[in-house]
């Protein structure tokens, strides 16, 4: 049997429930979609408002051949297929063949670029769906030969509209003696997303018998809800919580854990730039100078996962990924810049000693900015001993070493310059 969701998806803009400014009466897109000049465009906002469900209805609308991909799926050699297939439905003077693309967002440079030919020359009207900023998430070329609808979240009044409709109209819930004494826990679980509303009713529902009366309260919704919902939620806690199981495991060098809970992230829809962001302060809180080529993995695993897209960012993700859980762990330097705020936050605004001042004017030099600073490189080592900090913090330290080979032979280093002035030699 077919989702809920799928079986109340609307086929006529009369029917569609909600974004009155775009399919309303007399609204810009309506009246392009009646009068069958439609240009390439991107729908941008929240998810289950009815981004796909609008493009179908539209396709169906001006019966036009409707071609769609999922950019987590597809690569460019899916979208040079459609293209081509796309060319093949059009005969004679027939309208363009809508390409639809689910999670635009997604799509790498090279991806985009893929699309630029066949939407100037009007191979295919493109229709692209986002969550996401289309000005930073698409590149201006394209972006340059679309207009760009935003829909807004569903309202209240859409959402119980929705739920009323299900209930009197849906060829199973209708034989059911459903009441419903409270919407709101459907409506808040729900999030303004109309496609978990009707997943949400669905697996209430799962509950009545037909013949018998069946009510919906919100503590029956909350009992359901926690016992049988656990789908990664990008916008929700479980977001924040993998992505917690993420880091944690990186932290704890666990690669199995890691790459498990990557997978999990990953077919779940998350982004792929949010996780890659991820590593790359997982790279700099916890492996830090322990390996400094930490860092420049995950900065470039980011890189390369916006060039490349999904599905092959998979394998850049978890490359780096293992990488990073592999790695010998510091926090060194995160305790140190967190250590120096705090004193910063502590003693306010010292002054710079006048040594380590610029003097780039002559006044400057006649009250002494920059007299007596000794040049570093003119001495052994290319180091002189001398006062950096202000007088009040003269031998505080902020970065302790980690104990780890690397920055071992730092604590070594600093030791040799500074003496006891830092505590190095006392470890």
């Amino acid at each position: 049997m077919r989702p809920l969701a799928e079986r109340m998806r609307p086929l006529t803009l009369d029917d569609y429930v909600g974004q009155e400014h775009l399919v309303g009466t007399d609204s810009v897109l309506r009246q392009s979609i009646l009068s069958g000049r439609l240009p390439s465009f991107i729908l941008w906002g929240p998810p289950g408002v009815g981004k796909t469900t609008l493009a179908r209805i539209i396709a169906e609308t001006l019966d036009r051949p409707f071609n769609a991909l999922s950019a987590i799926n597809s690569g460019v050699k899916d979208v040079r297929e459609t293209i081509s297939r796309a060319k093949k439905q059009r005969f004679f003077d027939s309208p363009n063949p809508i390409l639809f693309i689910d999670e635009i967002h997604r799509f790498s440079k090279s991806q985009q670029d893929s699309l630029l030919g066949a939407v100037e020359q009007g191979v295919v009207t493109l229709i692209g769906a986002t969550t996401e900023n289309p000005s930073f998430e698409v590149i201006p070329a394209l972006l340059s030969r679309c207009q760009v609808y935003v829909l807004e979240p569903l309202s209240k009044e859409h959402l119980i509209q929705m739920v009323d409709a299900a209930l009197k109209k849906d060829e199973y819930l209708s034989k059911l003696n459903v009441a419903i004494d409270s919407y709101d826990a459907l409506l808040h679980y729900s999030g303004g997303d109309g496609r978990r509303l009707y997943n949400l009713l669905e697996l209430v529902t799962n509950f009545a018998k037909e013949g018998e009366q069946f009510n919906i309260t919100n503590e029956l919704v909350q009992e359901k809800i926690q016992h049988n919902i656990a789908a990664y939620d990008k916008g929700g806690e479980q977001h924040y919580d993998m992505a917690s199981a993420f880091i944690k495991s990186i932290r704890g060098s666990d690669p199995n854990a890691t790459v498990y809970w990557l997978a999990r992230m990953l077919e779940g829809g998350e982004d792929v730039k949010f996780i890659a962001r991820r590593m790359i302060i997982a790279a700099a809180e916890d492996i830090g100078l322990a390996n400094p080529n930490a860092l420049l993995m995950a900065t470039t695993a980011f890189d390369a996962v916006r060039k490349i897209g999904m599905p092959e960012g998979r394998i850049i993700l978890s490359q780096a990924a293992v990488y990073l859980a592999t790695s010998p762990k510091s926090n060194s330097t995160y305790l140190a810049i967190d250590a120096a705020l705090d004193m910063v936050r502590k003693t306010g605004n010292l002054p710079v000693p006048l040594d380590l001042r610029n003097a780039p004017t002559n006044l400057m030099k006649n009250l002494d900015y920059g007299k007596n600073y000794k040049y570093s490189h003119q001495g052994a080592n290319n180091f002189i001993a001398q006062e950096f900090l202000p007088d009040e913090l003269s031998g505080k330290s902020f970065y302790e070493p980690g104990n780890n080979p690397a920055e071992q032979k730092i604590r070594e280093r600093m030791a040799f310059f500074w003496k006891e002035k830092y505590g190095y030699l006392k470890k």
